[in-house]
């Protein structure tokens, strides 16, 4: 575990994170969010953007796709409604010797790093967790643990970004928050084309045929305004294959239960 040392107080780091993941969607989104990140002059700081959209919509590859295009090393912290403060800078931990260590969160060692943190499912969040990351995100650029009293300030390259499904919260984001977490990206669900490409590049063994089978139900649920994503998608196309491969059928004919068993009767009717 790598280590460092900020005015005297040793902190272990977390380690990035390597994700199975590629944007496929579209590249006007990714321009949107690098833009976001850019610094143009000494006297300029990059924004904190938020990523809002229905769950399974890509919001999280598309954080992921970005911070690897800029070369930097990625972090990702899961928000929850148990998130404390304490939970998003430094936590005290018993070490091997019986002494007490600090460990960094994977927030403040993207921070000491230079790399990107991916704040994913930030609406989950309570107030008392926003407010401790409330000087991280204008133009102080930095946390203050109260564990330690250290105040961290962030490495020049560090970037972040926020991602929000669109749906019910757990708790309503503060305005004081709402107005550093800018700009905002909405992602919406892909249209079919890109739908089949995303579906194509994770079942690469797939037959075309029930990609587009998948697709056609994907479609006419969106229009629907349901909330059934690619990855539902995905799940749905995986499960005929495993399916048929213990069957020794056609895929085609497991279709339907796939789409019963991933996303229940009710997904039925959106089925050709």
């Amino acid at each position: 575990m790598n280590k460092t040392t900020v005015d005297g107080i040793t902190l272990s780091l977390a380690g990035p994170v390597e994700l199975n993941l590629k944007w496929v969607g579209q590249d006007e989104l990714l321009r949107q969010l690098l833009a976001a990140w850019m610094v143009i002059d000494d006297l300029d700081i990059p924004f904190n953007p938020r990523l809002i959209g229905k769950p399974g919509v890509g919001k999280t590859t598309l954080a992921y796709a970005a911070a690897k295009h800029v070369e930097r090393p990625v972090y990702l912290y899961q928000a929850t409604m148990d998130t404390r403060p304490e939970d998003l800078i430094i936590t005290p931990v018993i070490g091997p010797d019986g002494k007490i260590q600090y460990a960094a969160s994977s927030l403040v060692s993207a921070m000491l790093t230079g790399g990107v943190l991916i704040l994913d499912e930030g609406n989950r969040m309570s107030e008392k967790a926003w407010a401790s990351l409330a000087p991280l995100l204008d133009d102080r650029r930095y946390v203050e643990s109260i564990v330690t009293g250290l105040r961290i300030p962030a490495h020049r390259d560090f970037r972040i970004v926020v991602t929000m499904n669109e749906d019910a919260s757990t708790f309503e984001i503060p305005e004081y928050i709402h107005s550093r977490l800018q700009p905002q990206i909405y992602i919406d669900f892909p249209e079919a084309d890109e739908e089949f490409v995303i579906l194509k590049e994770n079942l690469p063994f797939a037959d075309s045929e029930i990609l587009k089978y998948v697709v056609k139900f994907l479609q006419r649920s969106h229009k629907a305004d349901e909330l059934y994503s690619v990855r539902d998608g995905i799940n749905i196309a995986r499960y005929a294959l495993k399916m048929a491969a213990a069957k020794k059928v056609s895929p085609l004919e497991l279709l339907n239960l796939a789409v019963e068993r991933i996303l229940g009767n009710e997904a039925l009717g959106y089925l050709s």
